[in-house]
């Protein structure tokens, strides 16, 4: 009986002392509508839940895929501003070791307390988007959907950055992200969004850094009568967004992820 209620303690101490990033958004659930993330069905085999934090704030969540080096999907919300866009790239050390720092800092700061190999190790770094021919750094929560200055700089970070098609980037992805969110948040309150990228069969960087096969963002919020949502999907190699119902998008991703009935927002959020 002694022996039992030790080994309880020892699991209790060794949870409470990894409980911030590892196993959930514990510390950021603000972002999600009603608190709630996604359901499991988009996580992959060695996930990192990262609350992206700047100047001791937090500003968005993202799940990341430690193995593919790239985010499952970045969630945050929709507050469109006017501040300049940042020419400044930010990484995780949190990622390295938990111990270390929660806030992004710039690589070549973090890289004057550990080498570039524990820093590839643990994430994707600026070499790996070098010689990107027709693919461009790709957002899923993108700068334009922030609205200060400070707001913005977090998004650039590479646990929020996909290798994604540029003529996509800058064309159909682009007018979705400025002209069709703006259109469709007019008669919301705070709009919630999650945008994320289906794993390809292609890389860059000699395998270390995935190129997704597709690209999807949905959107839930509510308005002074009821609730609405909205959702869009890509071909990670087309110029084209194929504008979805949440309830359509959620059962494409299913199929497409292939780890069960997908759950994107919250139960309140209209199908």
């Amino acid at each position: 009986m002694l022996r039992l209620l030790l080994l309880q303690v020892l699991v209790s101490c060794l949870w409470l002392g990894h409980s911030e990033v590892v196993r959930s958004f514990v510390s950021c659930p603000q972002f999600f509508y009603r608190n709630t993330p996604p359901n499991n069905a988009l996580q992959p085999a060695n996930p990192a839940w990262i609350c992206q934090r700047y100047n001791n704030q937090y500003h968005y969540a993202t799940l990341y895929d430690r193995n593919r080096r790239i985010p499952v999907y970045s969630a945050y919300i929709y507050q469109p501003g006017s501040d300049p866009r940042p020419q400044v790239w930010l990484v995780e050390p949190q990622l390295i070791n938990t111990a270390y720092s929660k806030d992004m800092e710039k690589e070549l700061t973090l890289l004057e307390r550990v080498t570039i190999e524990e820093l590839k190790k643990s994430q994707a770094v600026l070499e790996d988007y070098n010689n990107l021919a027709d693919l461009s750094h790709g957002h899923l929560n993108p700068s334009g959907h922030q609205k200060t200055y400070i707001g913005k700089l977090t998004t650039f970070t590479l646990t929020n950055v996909v290798p994604q098609d540029k003529k996509l980037n800058n064309g159909a992805w682009s007018r979705y992200e400025v002209g069709t969110m703006s259109k469709k948040r007019k008669s919301c309150t705070t709009t919630y969004v999650i945008t994320g990228a289906v794993p390809g069969q292609n890389s860059i960087a000699q395998g270390r850094v995935n190129v997704p096969s597709y690209i999807w963002s949905a959107a839930c919020c509510k308005t002074e009568t009821n609730m609405k949502a909205w959702a869009v999907i890509a071909e990670n190699n087309k110029d084209e967004v194929q504008l979805l119902t949440l309830g359509e998008l959620e059962a494409k991703l299913s199929r497409l992820y292939g780890r069960g009935q997908v759950a994107l927002f919250h139960r309140d959020c209209p199908r």
